[in-house]
């Protein structure tokens, strides 16, 4: 095949307040993602995908939208993302941006103006109903923040929808003015040469017209978080969504009929790999990617990976293509969950399976979820229900560059402390340690540029046993073997017919694994790549 870009390359996801602070206030923003440029260029990653930047009340740290064509004065200027948009440009470097269209803040001007009186001519913009009989929310759906996801409006003496905090109320996506306004804002960050988005949680922005209660969950747990207690069957993943994600990338692929350079759009979705499947696009194309998370969430062993890679290969349409997530700023740390052992063999998996990796900034330096003192929580999800482990702080703190104080991110307190162990985690210290997580990464994504049958080819899962994956990637005459051990002991793998002789490219504990008579013995916790012949 000929790859495009976003199927062969590394996305690199950043978090812009925790990434480097140039104003001295704390906080990360676009001149210190401009700055450290060099770095991800090193790195070896081919794009950035960077956390909403808007106008903001940052109720939600930028997922409450107040003016989506702009940017907010705590990251810069308009201007600066043009400037740092040029910079990655130069370097070969794509920009994906956050997009939110589900909800924006309740200070964006659609929202002021719609809950400003029934008649107003926006009111419908917005989700509004009146309430029920008994003078209560119209139906039992939940914020996934918790509580009603319905807020009584006083003035108007109606409810309006919020699917997370009162203060980012839904869009009413049904409304064709809407529509037309958020495809607006799509072309305008296209026309400044973009390319491409991530679609913050797509498969929410459409609800049951009729707006009937949501069912229990049989499997509820009150240590899941309150969103849980009901399945979102009415609330989210409706049919209709379908058509809204399709026009979505009809403006996207129309730039890049322009001559322009491919437009990629990759949607958040949570769903089961056979409702995900349906983000592709049927009759229409949807999406370019649907976020595959199943590497986050699955046990972590051979066998039971094994069986999710052979069923999302399985699943995915005639031309989908596959992509990989280990972690994003919503969700624990790999090496958190996996501890660091793991993380390094997390880091073959997912850089070496078939399909486009996305990496969470860090996560490369091997950091792990940060403790977070209750007086220095600022997450919103923490604050509304303490005590379950719910809060996102712990992995979104700022990366640690160097030694020097505050490990080189800001010259003042940041806005959220830093790993603990920040002055041997560092990307200085890394990078001149040849056996350090860092190392691992630049040499995988390095050797996943060299390699046609990494970036693009077949994938083929070899037969394993116990506490080892094994498979094949291929191009053309090029052969490659995977093989990872999840478990704490050595393991003798034998090796096919076809790939004796194979010689050792990488190894993640270092490059004197043994491979002789037709089979390699891993180490505990080794992962490996071979090249066959």
């Amino acid at each position: 095949m000929t790859a495009l870009w976003w199927q062969a390359g590394v996305i690199y996801q950043i978090y812009p307040r925790s990434f480097q602070d140039t104003n001295d206030d704390g906080i990360g923003d676009l001149t210190g993602i401009g700055r450290r440029l060099e770095y991800l260029v090193s790195l070896g990653v081919d794009a950035i995908w960077i956390s909403p930047v808007y106008p903001s009340p940052m109720v939600d740290f930028g997922y409450d939208v107040a003016d989506y064509c702009d940017v907010d004065p705590r990251f810069g200027t308009l201007a600066d993302f043009d400037d740092l948009l040029m910079q990655a440009h130069r370097r070969g470097l794509k920009v994906l941006l956050d997009f939110v269209p589900n909800h924006t803040s309740d200070q964006h001007p659609w929202f002021v103006e719609s809950r400003s009186s029934r008649e107003n001519q926006k009111r419908n913009w917005y989700i509004w109903r009146d309430p029920a009989a008994d003078g209560g929310p119209p139906n039992n759906w939940i914020s996934d923040f918790g509580g009603s996801a319905w807020q009584w409006d006083k003035a108007t003496r109606q409810y309006y929808y919020h699917a997370f905090l009162k203060e980012q109320p839904d869009l009413n996506w049904r409304h064709p003015a809407v529509q037309a306004a958020m495809y607006d804002v799509m072309r305008f960050w296209f026309d400044r040469g973009v390319d491409g988005f991530r679609i913050d949680v797509l498969w929410h922005m459409l609800k049951a017209a009729d707006f009937p209660d949501n069912p229990p969950n049989p499997a509820y747990r009150s240590e899941m978080g309150e969103m849980h207690r009901l399945l979102q069957l009415h609330s989210t993943d409706q049919p209709e969504v379908h058509r809204i994600a399709a026009d979505m990338r009809e403006i996207a692929d129309s730039y890049g009929a322009r001559g322009q350079s491919e437009r990629v759009l990759i949607g958040e979705v949570y769903l089961p790999v056979d409702r995900l499947m349906q983000y592709y696009g049927d009759t229409r194309p949807e999406v370019h990617l649907p976020f595959n998370f199943q590497l986050i969430d699955t046990p972590w062993g051979a066998r039971s990976l094994a069986a999710l890679i052979a069923n999302y290969e399985a699943a995915l349409p005639s031309g989908g293509w596959p992509n990989w997530v280990l972690g994003n700023h919503d969700r624990p740390r790999v090496a958190a969950k996996r501890g660091q052992a793991q993380a390094r063999v997390a880091a073959v998996l997912l850089l070496t399976l078939r399909g486009t990796p996305t990496l969470y900034y860090g996560d490369e330096l091997g950091l792990s979820d940060v403790g977070i003192e209750p007086s220095q929580v600022r997450d919103p999800r923490e604050l509304r229900e303490p005590g379950l482990a719910l809060g996102r702080d712990p992995v979104r703190t700022p990366m640690p560059w160097d030694e020097s104080e505050n490990a080189g991110f800001t010259t003042v307190k940041p806005w959220l402390p830093l790993n603990a162990d920040w002055p041997t985690r560092n990307v200085a210290r890394m990078t001149e340690d040849s056996q350090s997580i860092l190392t691992l990464y630049r040499r995988l994504i390095a050797l996943r540029r060299n390699c046609l049958a990494l970036s693009t080819g077949d994938f083929v899962l070899l037969s394993g046993e116990g506490e080892i994956l094994a498979y094949e990637r291929r191009h053309d005459a090029e052969r490659l073997i995977v093989a990872l051990n999840f478990g704490g002991r050595p393991h003798r793998l034998q090796l096919p017919d076809w790939a004796r002789g194979s010689r050792l490219l990488l190894s993640t504990v270092d490059d004197a694994t043994l491979v002789e008579g037709g089979a390699i013995l891993l180490r505990s916790n080794e992962g490996v790549v071979l090249r066959a012949g």
